[in-house]
């Protein structure tokens, strides 16, 4: 069945008229017509079960709430080095897919690649649309903000835990501090990762001087846009199929 996210706000038993994005989708290119199901979230995070009741405007019945639990029980931002090529397009699509809550890209010293400010505004869109297309195809109840920040930013990240994935700390074996920080149970984790030459150690004493700790991502050296995936894979297998904070 397909998912779908709304501004609208919604509630059980209520009558929606939905966007007009929306229902390009669902009628003209899915083919959707009364009675058809769809699922539906809104601004709330929660995800409801609706029958179309009509067309041409989109209107929906909320029928029942979906209580499946899909989101990661950590709330974690991706803080990503800008990449080369198209590889941030893979980090926003798988990222949202394996339940980032939050990713955000940043110019790192050493990185090749470097966003500039008269671009981010149309980058940003269509990266939270595919973001957006990624979150409903892996039906998620939330839609993962997709954001630039200044290095200076990101030393006041709020999240309770805070990491580094240094491939370094990887060189040197370290193997212990992701899992450490998972068992401690934080409510929400921040993650740098570096672009393909490496995150500077002038930028590694900063964060550590913020509240970051560097940590090993296993014993090999994973590219910019594979890091962050394995470790969002790592949060799952370590949460959900461990049961490790339940």
């Amino acid at each position: 069945m397909n998912r779908f996210f709304t501004t609208q706000p919604l509630a059980l038993g209520a009558t929606v008229t939905l966007e007009a994005s929306i229902q390009k989708h669902a009628v003209k290119v899915l083919r959707l017509a009364p009675p058809a199901q769809i699922e539906l979230v809104g601004p709330e995070a929660i995800a409801y079960l609706a029958t179309l009741q009509g067309a041409e405007p989109l209107t929906v019945t909320l029928d029942a709430v979906i209580t499946k639990t899909v989101e990661l029980p950590i709330a974690t931002h991706l803080i990503c080095a800008v990449p080369k090529a198209d590889k941030a397009e893979l980090i926003c699509q798988k990222a949202t897919e394996l339940g980032a809550t939050h990713i955000s890209f940043y110019n790192s010293q050493w990185a090749t690649a470097k966003w500039q400010p008269a671009k981010l505004a149309k980058k940003l869109a269509r990266l939270q649309l595919i973001a957006q297309g990624a979150a409903e195809q892996s039906h998620r109840n939330r839609l993962p903000v997709v954001d630039f920040l200044p290095f200076a930013a990101i030393l006041q990240e709020p999240a309770e835990a805070k990491l580094i994935a240094y491939e370094e700390s990887a060189k040197l074996g370290e193997t212990s501090v992701l899992a450490q920080t998972v068992a401690a149970r934080p409510a929400s984790l921040a993650v740098v990762f570096g672009p393909e030459g490496g995150i500077s150690p002038t930028e590694v004493a900063a964060l550590e001087a913020a509240g970051f700790t560097a940590a090993g991502l296993g014993p090999r050296i994973l590219r910019t846009e594979t890091a962050p995936l394995y470790l969002l894979s790592a949060l799952s297998a370590l949460t959900e199929l461990m049961g490790a904070i339940h």
